[in-house]
Parts: structure tokens; sequence; C-alpha cells
């Protein structure tokens, strides 16, 4: 089985995780393959709102 930074194919396989702030659906991006695990906000606006939202 392919890894996913070398994955070519079909996209319904491909890896998700939902948003930390709004719960958005996240898929895995080429972009993201280094640092997957770390990556926790769908957006730069999430990143910034991070705090606001928090407490619900």
């Amino acid at each position: 089985m392919k890894s996913a930074a070398s994955y070519k194919g079909n996209k319904k396989n491909l890896p998700s995780k939902p948003c930390q702030v709004c719960g958005k659906d996240m898929t895995w991006r080429k972009a993201w393959a280094k640092n997957w695990e770390q990556v926790l906000y769908c957006s730069e606006a999430c990143k910034k709102n991070k705090t606001s939202n928090k407490s619900t």
C-alpha cells in the first residue's frame, strides 16, 4: 500500500479530520504531507479565531 505522501488516484480514500474551531472536514493535501499530524485548522481565519470559539 502506498503512503499518503506519494498518493495518486481516487481522492475519496484520502485521510481527513475535523477543524478544531469550526468542525469542517479537512481532507489531506500534499502541502500538508510533512506535518499532517500538526494540522489543526482549516483556514487562517479559524487559526486566528481559535481562542474565541474554544469555550463552546
